[in-house]
Order: C-alpha cells, then structure tokens, then sequence
C-alpha cells in the first residue's frame, strides 16, 4: 500500500488493513512488520480507517489522507472482530490439539517420496493434463502401436529438470525426477533427443540438431515453454509469445 501511495506509514496500512478486513499478512523476513504496528493503533484508540472518498489517492488528485485523519475515527472492537475468524480457523485445522490428537504426529520419513504417494501423484498429473486440440485423433498414443516406433522428444523442456518446477515447488531427489525425455524412455519404442536450445530464453538455436532429431521421427513431442526464468512473482512477461526462437523451433519440428 505504500509502493501504490495509499498510505505513508506502516501504522496507516496497519489501520487500513484491519479496516477492510484483513486478518493476515505475508511478511517472510521483514522484522518490523506492517501487523506489528497494531498495538500502536490500538493504544492510541483506533484501528480503522474512515476516510471519505474524496480524500483518498486518485480520487480527483487530491493527495493522501494525513495521519491524524487516518487515525479520526473510534473502533476498538475491530481487532476482535478480524482476530476471532483466523482463530477459529486455526483451531479447525487443529494448531492448537494435542500431538497426540494429530494424526500426523505418527507420520515419519518413510511416508516421503512413498510408492503409495508417488502413485498418487502420478495419478493427479495425469487427471490433470489439458488436450486443446487433438487434429485427427493423435492423441493418445497407444501402447501395442509404439513398438518399433521412432520418437523425437525436442526442446528446451524436453530433459531440463531446473525448469519443470514453478514458483514455491519443492525441488525432489534428481531420482525422482521424470523429465518429458526420461519419461518416454521407459515405453517400447526408438527416442532420439534434441534440445535445440540449452535455455527457455531460446537465444541460441541449433536448427540442425532439431531437425535431425525429428526429421526420420513418426511421432515428435515438442517441450516448450517459460519457467520461472522469465515469469515469476514480481516478474511478468511483456507478452504471451513463446521466447527467443522456441516458435521458430516448433515450426522446424513438425515441418
């Protein structure tokens, strides 16, 4: 709220937030907090923000509120009002229960990467893919049709395991790791293997080595994309088409 100059202190976004409601904050390393403030606001009677609409930023540039007129109005209920549904909350979840009554106290590291939760997982991925377009019923390919097969898997995502994960993942074991490549080396068939480009940004293309992976190929898999390279939390992409020659190559590869 500061960065967007709807307030000037930590002490006014404390007032506002619990204001409009909100109960929690994301504040990953910053020792002095904007919630850390609250007892401020609560000491000195108020923890609410009354401001017409007419005084607040944007609004017929008028400059922000002072903080005597943040702090104007009277609401001491306020912090238990915001404070009793995170509790409640947080008591469903069972936070505050006995060990004993967690059933997951008794789990250890055998449950970590356990056959049954990998099958899980493997379940979910495939629940989870999204056929958009299926030209003359390619898809799926059929496992008694791959023997003797020749399959070209190309691209920068093809067998970069740094790349699979998106914000906030854990990075598992390398054993564990399945990439496009990995994967369909394990079905009955002839892979050939070609990244054309080291990197999602794509910069530096070998055309060759692309073509010669997919040109002798019954069926090309093309791994394409992004990662977290080149957008992430608090680093979008300019527009939505695919980086560097990534296009170029997809049109190498089915040609």
């Amino acid at each position: 709220m500061l960065g967007h100059r709807y307030t000037r202190t930590f002490l006014e976004t404390a007032v506002a937030s619990m204001n409009a409601g909100c109960n929690l904050e994301l504040s990953y390393g910053m020792r002095n907090n904007v919630f850390m403030q609250i007892p401020q606001a609560l000491a000195m009677g108020n923890i609410t923000l009354q401001v017409s609409g007419a005084q607040r930023v944007g609004s017929q540039g008028r400059p922000p509120p002072s903080t005597a007129e943040v702090l104007a109005s009277r609401s001491p209920q306020t912090l238990r009002d915001r404070v009793r549904p995170l509790f409640y909350t947080r008591m469903r979840l069972g936070e505050f229960d006995p060990p004993a009554m967690n059933p997951y106290s008794a789990l250890d590291l055998s449950a970590v990467q356990s056959p049954e939760h990998r099958n899980l997982s493997l379940e979910a991925a495939v629940k989870s893919f999204v056929l958009l377009k299926n030209v003359r019923g390619t898809l799926p390919l059929q496992a008694q049709d791959l023997p003797g097969k020749r399959l070209a898997v190309v691209g920068p995502f093809a067998d970069n395991p740094q790349v699979l994960f998106g914000d906030y993942a854990p990075v598992p074991e390398p054993r564990y790791i399945y990439t496009p490549r990995r994967g369909l080396e394990t079905l009955p068939v002839n892979v050939s293997f070609a990244a054309g480009c080291r990197k999602p940004q794509c910069q530096q293309y070998s055309r060759a080595e692309v073509v010669g992976a997919a040109g002798t190929a019954d069926v090309v898999v093309v791994c394409l994309g992004t990662g977290t390279d080149l957008e992430t939390e608090g680093k979008d992409r300019r527009d939505l088409s695919l980086p560097g020659h990534q296009l170029e190559l997809l049109q190498d590869a089915v040609q």
